[in-house]
C-alpha cells in the first residue's frame, strides 16, 4: 500500500491532479481550536514553537530549515498555527500568513514529495487553508488569490487520489473530512459532495464504535476527531447542505464518549496513546455536548469501565489492543487503572509526552508503566520496534492479549466490575483477573488481583511466576508513611488517602510521569511484589481519609 502510494506521487503531479482552478472560496469553515495573538506576534518574529519545540528561524524560510524535530515538521506543514494569526485580527498578521502560505507553495507547491505531502498531513493542511482562507486571502491581490485556489484544488484532487490508500484509522478518516470540506466551501459539482458524503459516512460507520469510542481505543483520537467533525456539521448547515446520517449519530455518541473519559480535574485518561490534555479544547468542544448529564459507567465496544462515586472517579482499560493495522499508538496497559478524587489525579498511567522525542515512546507502552500487574518484568504484548521496519510498518502490536473477558457487577451503593486477560498465558501459561471495586460513596477502592493458570489452579513453584502489582502515583501526589508504617497519598489537606495490601508490603520506587505539560516528570510509584505459586490473590485498597500527620 505504502508503494502505491509513492507511485501516486511523484514530479508527474502536475498531469495527475491539474484541472480547473476554483472561481472562489464560497465559505471559510470554522475551527473549534483556540488561539492566542501572541503566538501570531512569536511567529512574526521568526518563533515557532511546534509540536513541543521553539525553532528560531534568524530570517530565513521556515520551510527551507531542517532544524526541528518530526513533530514540529509535520506541524509546521500541517498550518493548524494559521489560527493564531486570525486571533491577532490585524494586517500586519494577514500579511504574514499570506507570505509564510506563498512560501509554501513556492517551496512545495510544484512537487509532490514527502514528508510535506504525506497525505495525513496534507489532509490537516487543507483544513487549515480552508478554515483560515479569510485571513490568508485578507488584502491579497488577484494573482495571489488564483495561485492559492489553483493549488488548494492539486491538494483536494491529490486526496482524492490518496485516500482509499492511506492506512486505517484516524488520518484516513481526517482525510475525508478535508473532502468533504473542500466539497462544500468551492464551488464543485453537486456529485463531488454526494460522492465526499458517501465516503465519510462509510469511514465514521467503520471507524466510530456504538458507545462514540474510535476502533484504535485511543481517546486521544476521539479528541482530536471531535475537533474536525464538529465544524464539517457546522459546515453542512451553514451551507444549507444536509449533513450525513452517520455524521450526526457519530458526533452524538463521540461527545458522551469524551466525557466518559474525562476526570474531574478536566484531563483525558491515559490510555493507548493519550498525553498530555489541551483543556481549552476538550473545553471548547464539551460546550457541544447538550446531554448534560453524568457520563456513562460502561464502554463495551471501546472496551473501558469507569466506577464513579462521591468526587472519585476511576478509569480502566478492560478490552483487547485493536488489530494490528490500528495498533501504533496501543499500548499493552490491559487492566490498567486511573483514580481521581476532586480535582486530583492520585493513581495514573504513564502516559505519554505528546511532543517530546520518541525514544521515550517505546518504554512508555510496556506494561510496566501501567497501574497494572505485570509478570516476570515483562510485558503483556511485544511491539515491532526496529528501527529498520518503522518507517514501513510503523510499531504496532505483534502479540498480547487476545481474550479479555469483563463483567461489569454493580450493587447498592457499589461500582463494581471483574475483568481477565490471557497475555501473559501463551509464555508463562498465566492468567490475570482483576476486579476493583468503589464503594462508600467513593471513599473506598478495593481491588484484588489473582495470577493463576487459565483452569483456575495456582502457579507450579518452578519459577517464572514473579508478580508485580504497580500503582503509578501523579507527581503532584505526596507520599509519606505515617507513625505505623502505612502508606499516605496526600494531595492537600482534605483529600488524602491510605494505601493498605495484604500479604504483600507496599514499597515505594521511582517511576517517570511521561505525560507532563512541560515533558517528563519524576514520579513515584507503589509496588506489591508476590509469587504466583505462594500467592495466587493480592488484596489491597485506597481508603480516603483525613489528613494523617507523618514523618515525611
Amino acid at each position: 500500500m505504502r508503494l502505491r502510494r509513492r507511485l501516486r506521487a511523484g514530479p508527474s503531479y502536475r498531469w495527475r491532479y491539474s484541472g480547473r482552478t476554483p472561481e472562489r472560496l464560497l465559505i471559510a469553515p470554522p475551527d473549534l481550536r483556540l488561539a492566542d495573538a501572541q503566538v501570531a506576534r512569536d511567529i512574526y518574529h521568526g518563533r515557532f514553537l511546534l509540536g513541543g519545540q521553539l525553532v528560531e528561524t534568524g530570517g530565513q524560510s521556515p520551510f527551507q530549515m531542517q532544524a526541528g524535530n518530526p513533530a514540529w515538521q509535520e506541524s509546521l506543514h500541517g498550518f493548524r498555527w494559521l489560527r493564531h494569526m486570525r486571533a491577532a485580527e490585524s494586517e500586519l498578521a494577514a500579511a504574514n500568513a499570506r507570505a509564510l502560505v506563498e512560501d509554501w507553495i513556492a517551496t512545495y507547491g510544484k512537487r509532490v514529495s514527502s514528508p510535506p505531502w504525506e497525505p495525513a498531513i496534507a489532509a490537516r493542511r487543507v483544513i487549515s487553508w480552508l478554515q483560515h482562507s479569510s485571513v490568508v486571502l485578507q488584502g491579497a491581490e488577484l494573482p495571489f488569490y488564483r495561485l492559492f485556489l489553483k493549488n488548494l484544488a492539486v491538494q483536494m484532487r491529490y486526496l482524492r487520489a490518496m485516500a482509499s490508500e492511506m492506512p486505517d484509522g484516524e488520518d484516513r478518516l481526517r482525510a475525508r473530512v478535508a473532502l468533504a470540506l473542500c466539497a462544500l466551501s468551492l464551488p464543485t459539482p453537486a456529485t463531488a459532495l454526494r460522492t465526499a458524503s458517501r465516503n465519510l459516512a462509510f469511514e465514521l460507520e467503520r471507524q466510530i464504535l456504538a458507545d462514540g469510542g474510535h476502533v484504535s481505543r485511543n481517546p486521544r483520537a476521539v479528541l482530536e476527531l471531535l475537533a474536525d467533525l464538529l465544524p464539517l456539521r457546522q459546515t453542512y448547515t451553514n451551507q444549507s447542505e444536509q449533513p450525513p446520517q452517520a455524521l450526526v449519530e457519530a458526533v452524538e455518541r463521540m461527545l458522551p464518549a469524551l466525557r466518559f473519559f474525562r476526570h474531574r480535574d478536566g484531563s483525558i485518561a491515559r490510555f493507548n496513546g493519550m498525553g498530555i490534555t489541551l483543556y481549552d479544547r476538550v473545553a471548547a468542544i464539551l460546550r457541544y455536548d447538550d446531554t448534560d448529564g453524568a457520563p456513562l459507567l460502561h464502554a463495551p465496544h471501546s472496551g473501558y469501565e469507569r466506577l464513579a462515586l462521591g468526587g472519585t472517579t476511576v478509569l480502566a482499560d478492560a478490552a483487547a489492543p485493536p488489530p494490528p493495522d490500528l495498533s501504533h499508538f496501543a499500548h499493552a496497559g490491559c487492566l490498567s487503572f486511573e483514580m481521581s478524587s476532586g480535582r486530583h489525579q492520585f493513581i495514573v498511567n504513564s502516559g505519554v509526552d505528546s511532543f517530546g522525542d520518541d525514544s521515550f515512546r517505546p518504554l512508555a507502552r510496556t506494561t510496566a508503566a501501567h497501574s497494572t500487574v505485570t509478570l516476570n518484568d515483562t510485558s503483556q504484548a511485544r511491539f515491532s520496534l526496529s528501527s529498520q521496519w518503522n518507517g514501513l510498518i510503523g510499531t504496532p502490536l505483534l502479540s498480547g492479549p487476545r481474550r479479555v473477558a469483563c463483567r461489569r457487577d454493580d450493587g447498592e451503593g457499589v461500582h463494581r466490575f471483574v475483568a481477565s486477560h490471557d497475555g501473559y498465558a501463551a509464555r508463562f501459561g498465566l492468567m490475570h483477573e482483576r476486579e476493583l471495586a468503589l464503594s462508600q460513596n467513593g471513599i473506598l477502592l478495593e481491588g484484588t488481583d489473582r495470577v493463576c493458570r487459565p483452569d483456575g489452579s495456582r502457579a507450579r513453584a518452578v519459577g517464572g511466576d514473579a508478580v508485580a502489582v504497580r500503582f503509578h502515583v501523579h507527581p503532584d501526589i505526596d507520599i509519606y508513611r505515617d507513625p505505623e508504617g502505612r502508606l499516605i497519598l496526600t494531595g492537600e489537606a482534605t483529600d488524602t488517602w491510605l494505601f493498605t495490601a495484604e500479604s504483600a508490603a507496599p514499597v515505594v520506587e521511582e517511576s517517570i510521569f511521561f505525560a507532563g505539560l512541560g515533558g517528563p516528570r519524576r514520579s513515584r510509584q507503589i509496588v506489591l511484589y508476590a509469587a504466583a505459586s505462594e500467592q495466587s490473590e493480592i488484596h489491597w485498597r485506597l481508603q480516603k481519609t483525613h489528613a494523617i500527620n507523618g514523618d515525611g
